[in-house]
C-alpha cells in the first residue's frame, strides 16, 4: 500500500471485465468507504462507530468487518501493491532499478490523485492527525516493503532478503510515508507528484550541499 493513493473504486478500462460476484464485492467496499469518508468530514474520526458506517452504506457491522478488520483499514485499504508489482515486472530489464521505480511511482500518483484527490488528501491529512491511523498505515506499508523486496531482488538479481535490498526497498517505503506526512502538514500546498519526485532524488543522490 503506498499512502498517497485514494481507494480506488472503479477499475481501468483496460484491466479485464470482473465477474458479478467481485463487482459486488467492490460495489460493497466502495458504500462502506464513501459512508467512512463522509461521517468523518461530518463529525470526525474518533466519533464515527462502525455501527454509523454500517447504516450509512446500509450493510451490517459484521459486513464491514468482513471487508475491514479495523476502522483504520477502511480509511487505508486500496488494491495498488498488486498495481505496483505488475508495474516494476513489465518494466525493461535493463532499466535502472531507480529509474523504473520513478516511472511506476509517477503513474501511480497520476492515477490515484485522478481517481478522487479530495479522498487522498483526506487519507493523508488522518495519517497525520490520528495516531491510530498513522501506525496502521507503517504496517501496511511494510506489507508493500516486502513486495518490493521481492520485485527489486528479481530484478536485480539480487537475494529479496538480502540486507541491501531490504535497506533500499524500505527506504523507499519510509520516503513515500514522508511524503505523505509532509504534504498533510503543508496543508496539501504543494504539488504531490513534485515532492515524490524530490523524495526519490534524495534516495538517489543523498541530501544536497546547502548552498552558501
Amino acid at each position: 500500500m503506498t499512502p498517497m493513493m485514494a481507494a480506488r473504486t472503479s477499475i481501468p478500462a483496460d484491466r479485464p471485465q470482473l465477474g458479478l460476484r467481485e463487482r459486488k464485492k467492490i460495489k460493497t467496499r466502495t458504500a462502506i468507504r464513501d459512508a467512512t469518508y463522509r461521517l468523518i468530514e461530518e463529525q470526525g474520526y474518533d466519533a464515527t462507530t462502525i455501527e454509523q458506517i454500517a447504516e450509512l452504506a446500509e450493510v451490517s457491522p459484521s459486513t464491514v468487518f468482513r471487508y475491514f478488520p479495523t476502522k483504520e483499514d477502511i480509511v487505508l485499504t486500496d488494491e495498488y501493491d498488486p498495481l505496483l508489482e505488475s508495474e516494476l515486472r513489465a518494466r525493461p530489464t535493463d532499466e535502472p532499478p531507480m529509474d523504473s521505480l520513478r516511472y511506476v511511482l509517477k503513474k501511480a500518483v497520476s492515477v490515484g490523485m485522478a481517481d478522487d484527490p479530495e479522498v487522498t488528501r483526506v487519507r493523508t491529512r488522518l495519517m497525520a492527525e490520528v495516531p491510530a491511523v498513522r501506525s496502521r498505515m507503517m504496517e501496511s506499508m511494510s506489507v508493500t516493503g516486502h513486495l518490493l523486496c521481492q520485485v527489486i531482488g528479481e530484478r536485480t538479481d539480487r537475494d529479496p532478503g538480502s540486507f541491501e535490498v531490504r535497506v533500499f526497498a524500505m527506504s523507499l517505503v519510509g520516503g513515500l510515508m514522508e511524503v505523505s506526512l509532509y504534504w498533510a502538514e503543508h496543508h496539501h500546498e504543494d504539488d504531490f507528484a513534485d515532492l515524490v519526485d524530490r523524495a526519490l532524488n534524495v534516495l538517489e543522490h543523498g541530501l544536497a550541499p546547502r548552498p552558501e
